[in-house]
């Protein structure tokens, strides 16, 4: 029995040292394929569905013979071919022979010449009325003998009715001043040249404006056109027309 043991002891020593026959060497690749089968195998039960055989929905198509019917063949209606146009009318051409003869016409010249003798006539004038038209005259606003008076302006000479005139044209401007809301809203500002004339019946005419916008023009136009009838200029005893011009300015409160 000790032999037996002994010898066992030397084939288990002996199988350690052979390489070829131990059972360990390849554990762990055997252990990775194993583990990979599982993984495998959970991942498909996982995924397997199953399907209720009474939810199936099965489409048949049903065809269904067709039948010919037999169409009785009636008497056909056969119509006429349409009847052939009328041929094309040939128009015949006559030939007529020129017989009458046509006068020419002579034109004479009507020029005369230098051996003619002009009849001489005589020519009646009639009498021709001249109308006078009255001349505009137009003195300026400095040295017109009486400036034109605005209504209720009193004055022992002329330089007493100019100021008038002046301070009530100021004092209209101020009254009628107001500002335009395009140019507020742009902050436009500036000077605005205004020209005008007091015509001989004493109105407003010929309102001309230069400025630096739109705006302001219009709005100088419309204070000047507001401007009340005035007793008109006089120069030597007869009305005249009278031009006068005034700058209207146009400022904001920031400048």
């Amino acid at each position: 029995m000790l032999n037996l043991i002994v010898i066992f002891k030397e084939k288990v020593m002996n199988a350690k040292k052979n390489p070829d026959i131990d059972v360990n060497r390849n554990s762990s690749l055997y252990f990775a394929i194993g583990l990979c089968l599982m993984l495998f195998t959970t991942y498909s039960l996982l995924n397997y569905k199953t399907y209720d055989k009474d939810n199936i929905a099965m489409d048949v198509l049903e065809v269904e013979e067709f039948v010919e019917e037999d169409v009785p063949i009636t008497e056909q209606i056969k119509t006429p071919p349409p009847p052939p146009p009328p041929p094309a009318a040939v128009e015949e051409i006559t030939i007529v022979e020129d017989v009458e003869e046509i006068e020419e016409t002579i034109i004479e010249s009507t020029e005369t010449s230098q051996e003619e003798v002009i009849a001489e006539r005589e020519v009646l004038i009639e009498e021709v009325e001249v109308e006078e038209v009255e001349e505009i005259i137009l003195v300026p606003f400095a040295v017109v003998e009486r400036v034109p008076i605005w209504p209720g302006c009193k004055g022992k000479n002329n330089a007493e009715l100019k100021k008038c005139f002046q301070e009530k044209i100021t004092n209209h401007i101020s009254s009628n001043f107001k500002y335009p809301d395009v140019a507020l809203e742009l902050g436009i500002h500036g000077k605005v040249f205004v020209m005008f004339a007091i015509d001989e019946n004493g109105y407003i005419t010929g309102i001309k404006t230069r400025g630096p916008d739109k705006s302001l023009e219009k709005e100088a136009h419309r204070i000047i056109s507001k401007l009340p009838k005035m007793v008109p200029g006089k120069q030597r005893g007869r009305n005249v027309k009278v031009p006068y011009s005034i700058p209207i300015s146009f400022k904001l409160d920031n400048q």
